[in-house]
């Protein structure tokens, strides 16, 4: 029934005129493209996501893991139950506190000294959605920009936001670029007391917007999980491939992640503070003094 819900409350409008450009550029019958999306979702349990980013419409659906086994898998390793560990940030922050190593302040009812506190420690902040996806609602504030403070608190209260203290980036992923924090997405397996790494990405941001999530135009890299360099080009969440950054020009290919080793063993002691939520996204940030983490996820993609 998860899966169902999941199609059911998806943006059709959005998938619908992405389709439309997706045929005008495949020469393919939209139609048909539409009437074999309903297929593979029914049939394959893709989610409309899946058909696009897998690129159905060229290939054999049956050979790909749609949202509808996905949810299955998930189910299995990372029970709902135990979610608030991961989908509350502050809970995440607090419980890792010795991986994340930053500062953070949770508004509510009463503690306004505590907000001009934080806020008088670090001018510049990170607010952030209670339990937010995809970057989504994240912005980063200037103390400078703030009129009236307390009204500013009352609405973090009200919206369900919390602030948090910027990380400083590693100058070597400044290079790449330097107006967002430039993350690995570090996928790793619990089985019996003994973590491993699945998957290592980069998200690299746009060098326009503040973060490096594909919603908010972002790219994403393959890692080489023993080296730390990038491999081939980058891609975004429509499917366009870059060679180098289009802001910097950097060459993606071969790019070295700086602190790699000590990234990957930073994820696999933390992965064993949870032996319930097996398979975790961790996002992990390099600074001048190495890596911390950002946020683990519970359901990476």
């Amino acid at each position: 029934m998860a899966f169902y819900s999941y199609i059911f409350s998806a943006n059709y409008k959005r998938f619908f005129n992405r389709l439309k450009e997706v045929a005008k550029k495949e020469n393919k019958n939209y139609i048909g493209m539409v009437f074999d999306t309903v297929y593979c979702v029914f049939r394959y349990g893709l989610g409309l996501t899946d058909y696009l980013s897998f690129q159905i419409y060229n290939k054999t659906a049956k050979e790909y893991v749609g949202t509808r086994m996905e949810n299955k898998f998930y189910a299995k390793v990372s029970p709902s139950e135990y979610k608030a560990k991961f989908s509350m940030k502050p809970t995440f922050l607090h419980d890792f506190k010795q991986y994340v190593k930053r500062d953070y302040f949770v508004p509510k009812d009463g503690n306004y000294d505590e907000f001009i506190s934080f806020i008088n420690k670090h001018n510049i902040f990170m607010a952030k959605p209670l339990d937010g996806l995809g970057g989504k609602g994240v912005s980063k504030e200037n103390v400078t920009d703030i009129d009236d403070k307390k009204a500013y608190y009352d609405k973090l209260v009200e919206n369900h936001m919390f602030l948090e203290e910027v990380v400083v980036q590693h100058p070597d992923l400044n290079k790449l670029c330097a107006k967002s924090v430039n993350t690995m997405r570090i996928m790793t397996f619990y089985n019996n007391g003994n973590p491993r790494i699945l998957w290592v990405g980069l998200r690299v941001g746009n060098g326009v917007n503040s973060i490096d999530n594909f919603h908010a135009k972002g790219m994403a890299v393959n890692v080489d999980m023993e080296t730390g360099k990038l491999i081939g080009n980058g891609i975004d969440q429509e499917l366009h491939q870059f060679s180098e950054h289009p802001v910097t020009h950097v060459k993606f290919d071969g790019f070295k992640i700086p602190c790699f080793e000590e990234a990957k063993q930073l994820v696999l002691k933390a992965a064993l503070e949870s032996d319930k939520i097996l398979v975790v996204g961790w996002d992990v940030a390099v600074t001048p003094e190495g890596p911390v983490l950002i946020e683990g996820n519970r359901r990476p993609s």
